[in-house]
This record gives C-alpha cells, sequence and structure tokens, in this order.
C-alpha cells in the first residue's frame, strides 16, 4: 500500500510563524511516515524556513498526524556548531594601599613638612588601610553549540578542571596570564540532539614597569596578586616615624592551564 501525506485544514500562521497539518496514510511505521512527511511538504513556506517535523500515531485509524513547522530565520534555536558571545566591561573593585603617585601633600604649621609615605595610602600609626578602586575587568560569556558526541564525561571532567585556572597560552585576543575560566554551564537539547554550553571567564591586563614608592621595574600578570611590606621608617623632614614600602611581591593564586582543551578556538 502506497503512503499518502495530504495537508488537513488548521493551518496556524503569523508573521514569524506557520504551523502545517498533514494526515499520512499507508504505514503503521513512525520513521517511514516522518520520512514521508519530509519529502511530501515544501521546504518554505510564504518565505518561512522549514524548522522542524513531527508525527503524532492516530490510534485505531493506521494513519498519523503529521505537524510541519516553519519559523524566520530570527526565530530558529542555533544549529550544532554555531555559537553567540556577550561581554562586558564594567570593571571589579581591588583594595590598593599604594598610589600611582601621591600629587599633593598639605602639612599642619604644627610640623616642619607632611610625611612622605611613599605612595601608601591611608596610613595610621599601626597600619596602612588602602581604598577600595574600581580596576578593569573584561567580563566575557560565549555559548556554543556542541555535539553529543563531543560533551562526554570526559569533557565535563575537563571543563572542571579547568574552572579557576589562568590561560596559559594566548585566548581570545587576551595574552598568558589575562584570561580566567569563571566556568561554564550546559544542557542538553533535545531536539537538536546537542549541548548548550555557556562559558564565562574574566580578563585582567598583564602590566610591567610598575613602581612601588621607590622600588621600580616590577612586573606582574593579570590574575597574579601584588603586595607591600611595610616597615616603619625616620622621616628626616617630618621628623617623625612613618610607615614605608620596603618591598614588594608577586605572587601566583592560580594555576595555569591550557585552554585549547575547551574546544572553542582561541
Amino acid at each position: 500500500m502506497a503512503v499518502t501525506v495530504q495537508e488537513r485544514y488548521g493551518r496556524r500562521l503569523s508573521d514569524e510563524s506557520a504551523e502545517l497539518l498533514y494526515l499520512i496514510r499507508g504505514t503503521t511505521d513512525d520513521a517511514t511516515a516522518r520520512a514521508a512527511l519530509l519529502g511530501n511538504s515544501p521546504s518554505f513556506h510564504d518565505g518561512l524556513p522549514r524548522d522542524d517535523t513531527e508525527v503524532e500515531e492516530l490510534e485505531g485509524l493506521d494513519a498519523y498526524l503529521g505537524t510541519v513547522r516553519y519559523v524566520s530565520p530570527d526565530g530558529q534555536p542555533p544549529d550544532t556548531g554555531e555559537s553567540s558571545f556577550s561581554f562586558d566591561t564594567s570593571g571589579g573593585t581591588q583594595h590598593i594601599t599604594q598610589s600611582l603617585s601621591t600629587v599633593g601633600t598639605y602639612a599642619s604649621p604644627a610640623i616642619p613638612a607632611a610625611p612622605d609615605f611613599g605612595g601608601a595610602i591611608g596610613v595610621t600609626q599601626d597600619n596602612v588601610e588602602g581604598v577600595d578602586i574600581t580596576v578593569p575587568v573584561y567580563t566575557f560569556s560565549e555559548t556554543h553549540y556542541l555535539s553529543a558526541g563531543t560533551v562526554t564525561n570526559a569533557y565535563k571532567g575537563t571543563l572542571f578542571n579547568l574552572t579557576g585556572k589562568v590561560n596559559s597560552g594566548g585566548f581570545k585576543g587576551l595574552a598568558a596570564g589575562e584570561c580566567l575560566f569563571l566556568g561554564a554551564s550546559g544542557s542538553r537539547r533535545e531536539s537538536e540532539d546537542d549541548w548548550e554550553i555557556t562559558f564565562r571567564f574574566a580578563g585582567s591586563p598583564n602590566k610591567t614597569g610598575l613602581t612601588v614608592g621607590d622600588i621600580a621595574g616590577i612586573s606582574k600578570k593579570g590574575w597574579e596578586y601584588l603586595w607591600v611590606r611595610y616597615q616603619d621608617t625616620e622621616d628626616d623632614n617630618a621628623k617623625m616615624l612613618i610607615k614605608k614600602p620596603i618591598a614588594a611581591y608577586v605572587e601566583m593564586v592560580y594555576d595555569e592551564g591550557n585552554f585549547a582543551a575547551l574546544g572553542i578556538g582561541t
């Protein structure tokens, strides 16, 4: 018996989508019914490309009800292998104890001169309090649609192991040490048989030629941590004991990782 496909009444139409209904006879096999529906429904309807199809068995009739959906390209779900991007340069907050430079000092008439703290901020009798400032932080995310065969348990383990690491090589326009992988979240798309995964990153610039007080030539990568050791020192002009930077330390606080293993390009 030949398989027949005949459109039924009941079209659902809008500017962005269309849905056509078909009656499929001559088979009791789901795959055959769907193949017949694909072969006998147009690829486009009123300028809209065909998005997906489904068949529903009609009990006791040896027939299927077929549904063909047409969606504007803007409304179609992304295909496997596609990606989207977003970014934010609002910056982040960092607590610092040293200024870039001291641009003014004003002393009370009661003392010979304002003490020179070497750029230290908020110096008290016992401490250097510092200040919170906004620093350049470039946060961005990428959403990729990866095939089910790519997102194995081993790949999920790779995502886990790279979270909280910085890039060991160039990545997305950022030099080694500038990009921190904040992690990924994903879910399975059953309709496309793939995974939608969003990867989140933060970028902070590498710096060279930094100066802390009279300590010059300091270099640090974007996600390394710079801290300063202070010591009580006699200020001959102010005639008092002050706290002044005597050493600067650059600490590695994040492990490095090869971000090429993420499988989303570099």
